[in-house]
């Protein structure tokens, strides 16, 4: 499924620069636009469809291919020392989300109380750590992979649940912004696993809408959180009434 998700990432990234979209793609394939957008959710081509999506961004499978290797050699993950040394100083760990989304030089500095020189010093700790590269008149290049994922239970994710969860979680959640959703229900280890599978494309989507805003203005974007989790597990208060804990 990997390499599937970073096919479709790197044939809408090419379909985009081309300024195609759904509706093109739906041209070609003489399909509904709903079906065009639900074959690129769920990752589901046939080779003869993928080869007239990719003419239509103009290129051959092989071409497609090799996009696809050239952007895999991109970072997907830093070492937990890495990710430590982020955690550990507040301000870079800032910067660093911020660049992954989408933050210049002069954003960062117009958003936030950070000086010149110290956001300048951040990145190139941030460059050191090839996260990034800084270029020319504090120009940021992006060096992590479009599904870059922190570690699991690493120094980052670590952080979050310590210092945001609770914050986070300070809502009713009634805005027109805001949505929570509770499910309970009793699944075989088989669905569960089917569940995560979806929860991973959902998370895809997530980061594919970030990318599609990059060319966007920062004042017409605002932060955005989201939050999917799945385990087995039942309310500790009930565990008692179990015959069989």
């Amino acid at each position: 499924m990997a390499q599937a998700a970073a096919l479709v990432q790197t044939l809408k990234k090419q379909l985009k620069a081309q300024g195609k979209t759904y509706t093109h793609v739906a041209d070609a394939l003489q399909l509904s636009e709903a079906s065009v957008k639900r074959l690129f959710s769920e990752q589901n081509f046939t080779l003869q469809r993928l080869e007239i999506i990719a003419d239509l961004a103009g290129l051959e499978l092989t071409g497609l291919f090799k996009l696809m290797a050239q952007e895999q050699q991109r970072l997907t993950q830093l070492t937990r020392e890495q990710e430590q040394e982020i955690a550990s100083d507040l301000e870079l760990l800032l910067i660093a989300v911020s660049v992954i989304n989408g933050f210049g030089f002069k954003d960062i500095i117009d958003h936030y109380d950070i000086s010149e020189h110290d956001c300048i010093r951040k990145l190139a700790q941030l460059d050191r750590l090839h996260f990034i590269e800084l270029q020319p008149n504090n120009r940021i290049k992006l060096l992590i992979d479009p599904n870059f994922t922190w570690l699991p239970n690493g120094p980052i994710q670590q952080f979050f649940q310590q210092k945001v969860e609770q914050d986070f979680f300070q809502s009713r959640f009634d805005k027109k912004h805001e949505k929570l959703i509770v499910l309970n229900g009793v699944l075989t280890p088989e669905a569960n696993l089917a569940m995560q599978k979806k929860m991973e494309r959902i998370a895809e989507e997530f980061n594919s809408l970030i990318r599609d805003d990059y060319p966007l203005p920062m004042d017409q974007k605002h932060g955005n959180t989201m939050v999917i989790a799945i385990r087995q597990w039942q309310y500790s208060l009930f565990k008692h009434y179990r015959k069989n804990p």
